[in-house]
């Protein structure tokens, strides 16, 4: 009798794994989490305006704003509008150490003055500044070198926008210097986050989902993460097609001990 009983345990044990597994699509983030979200990315990356906006539209409390935000702000607009020696100089009277001490950012900050340079059809002195500025930090760092080389073979094209290698050259990049930028300088004021919350889970909604793939697990699979597109399984389409489905015909996996 007492086998029979653990053996009918086990069963609906297994029966509302299946069951709540399925249910995880019914779970909702409640919409005061989802706006302390975006209330994270607004603050973490500078958008001060906006913040404040969504703070009283949202009806939520008013942010904790950073003592360097506008700063920030400013540093952010002049890396992202191409001013790249303004936003050095701001960085450097904000705080002296960062570039001294992270090398590959300020390589990244001087890249993308002569990105700049390529731009506006300046090839002598892209040429010129490539050789008296990044050329050391080249060939002491094997990724600034690879990075130095896709910069400087835009040259080799007419329409350096029409080139491989034309990513450089897109707004993307710039945003993404800035934001490293920004992050450092969070981190050298100790703030507790330099990134915002919301990269964070979209990044590791790609790693779980990498993970899951390997495995050839079934999932509901994100696959646009700008609009939430979500994809279900096809086999979950056919089980919903047929209704109602017992359990218990269900292949059954058996724990490992």
């Amino acid at each position: 009798m007492s086998f029979d009983t653990t053996t009918n345990n086990g069963n609906e044990k297994e029966e509302r794994k299946y069951y709540d597994r399925n249910k995880s699509d019914d779970l909702q983030i409640s919409r005061t989490d989802m706006n302390m979200l975006i209330m994270n990315y607004l603050v973490t990356e500078g958008f001060k305006e906006a913040a404040i906006k969504f703070q009283q539209e949202a009806g939520l409390q008013e942010p904790a704003l950073c003592s360097s935000l506008d700063e920030r702000i400013m540093i952010r607009e002049a890396v992202q509008t191409g001013r790249i020696p303004e936003a050095i100089a701001m960085v450097n009277a904000l705080h002296p150490e960062l570039l001294d001490n992270d090398r590959y950012l300020y390589f990244h900050l001087q890249q993308l003055q002569l990105l700049e340079l390529i731009r506006a059809g300046r090839a002598e002195e892209a040429l010129a500044f490539a050789s008296a500025t990044l050329a050391e930090a080249g060939a002491n760092d094997p990724n600034a070198l690879t990075e130095l080389e896709r910069s400087l073979a835009l040259l080799a094209f007419p329409d350096p926008h029409s080139s491989p290698f034309a990513d450089l050259l897109l707004p993307s990049h710039s945003q993404k210097i800035a934001s490293e930028l920004n992050a450092a300088i969070l981190k050298m004021e100790n703030q507790e986050y330099t990134n915002p919350k919301l990269c964070s889970l979209l990044r590791m909604i790609l790693w779980s989902q990498s993970e899951l793939d390997k495995h050839n697990i079934k999932y509901s699979k994100m696959t646009d993460l700008a609009n939430a597109t979500i994809e279900k399984p096809k086999y979950w389409t056919i089980l919903g097609m047929a209704g109602d489905c017992d359990v218990q015909r269900r292949p059954q996996v058996t724990p490992m001990e």
